[in-house]
């Protein structure tokens, strides 16, 4: 509901349930939960996700960056859920503040990824769940009649992607879609068979996208040079930009090799519950 007004008491109920399996999944596979700046000086440039400022700093769009750094100083598995924002993101799926659960692991491949997403969803949900794995390039030469692989557009990917891609996916169970060509993964690693993609996919559950994961990049230089050009790539079109986070950048060439994964929970605990809109599973949501 609005900011008026407040959810049912079985839907916190049911959100505080889903919560406490989240914790104990992680618990019980070794994971240590870890809290993070919330206002922070720099975030990740990306390339449309708008923090909101707060004085001289901004609220952050993932704790990423500063889990990245306790990685790079020696954590082992670790995990984080709590709130993030991102400005003028507001409808059925949305809502400008949110929660989001993020966890790592070192000295791990993303295949490890794929097996926590299922059986994470599967323990929440209290059905056994067997992810389909879709080919993003095969999706859009089926369903959009182009390759992103053979010639990449920014602007036509990301439009496709709502109005084309995500329509089409199975409406049950769980689905992948693995192997997003090179220049859709900022943060993420070049697959070693072939840079044209990156570590990257996505799961989306009953159609609706829940976690985006990584196979983290930890070449430092080519992160500044990937933050760099999506500060150009902001600016010529006229929107806002955020300085490097010196900080991260220093700490990144000893990260480990890592896997790691955000999901949105209010999404999850909208399936759990067969809630068909954001406000429906959040005590408090804006107008």
């Amino acid at each position: 509901m609005s900011e008026s007004g407040c959810i049912g008491w079985d839907c916190l109920v049911g959100r505080a349930r889903v919560l406490r399996a989240i914790r104990a999944f992680f618990d019980g596979r070794g994971f240590t939960e870890v809290e993070t700046p919330v206002r922070i000086p720099a975030p990740a440039n990306e390339a449309f996700l708008e923090p909101p400022p707060s004085g001289e700093r901004w609220l952050r769009t993932s704790p990423e960056l500063h889990m990245k750094r306790l990685l790079a100083h020696g954590a082992g598995p670790i995990y984080q859920m709590g709130p993030c924002f991102r400005a003028n993101e507001r409808g059925r799926r949305h809502n400008p503040e949110f929660t989001l659960l993020e966890w790592y692991r070192p000295n791990a491949g993303i295949a490890s990824l794929h097996r926590d997403v299922a059986e994470l969803v599967s323990a929440v949900l209290g059905r056994a769940l067997e992810p389909r794995v879709l080919r993003v390039a095969d999706l859009y030469r089926e369903v959009a009649g182009w390759d992103p692989l053979e010639a990449w557009d920014e602007d036509r990917f990301d439009e496709d992607m709502a109005l084309r891609i995500e329509p089409a996916l199975p409406r049950e169970g769980l689905v992948y879609l693995v192997d997003y060509p090179a220049p859709a993964a900022a943060l993420a690693r070049l697959s070693p068979a072939d840079p044209r993609v990156a570590e990257r996919f996505e799961a989306y559950l009953g159609g609706m996208e829940i976690a985006n994961g990584y196979g983290e990049l930890t070449d430092a230089a080519e992160q500044r040079r990937r933050f760099e050009a999506t500060i150009a790539m902001r600016r010529a079109r006229g929107l806002p930009t955020y300085p490097l986070d010196e900080a991260f950048l220093a700490d990144l060439p000893n990260l480990p090799p890592t896997a790691g994964i955000a999901l949105g929970v209010d999404r999850l605990v909208m399936a759990a519950l067969g809630a068909g809109s954001i406000d429906q599973v959040r005590p408090f949501c804006e107008r």
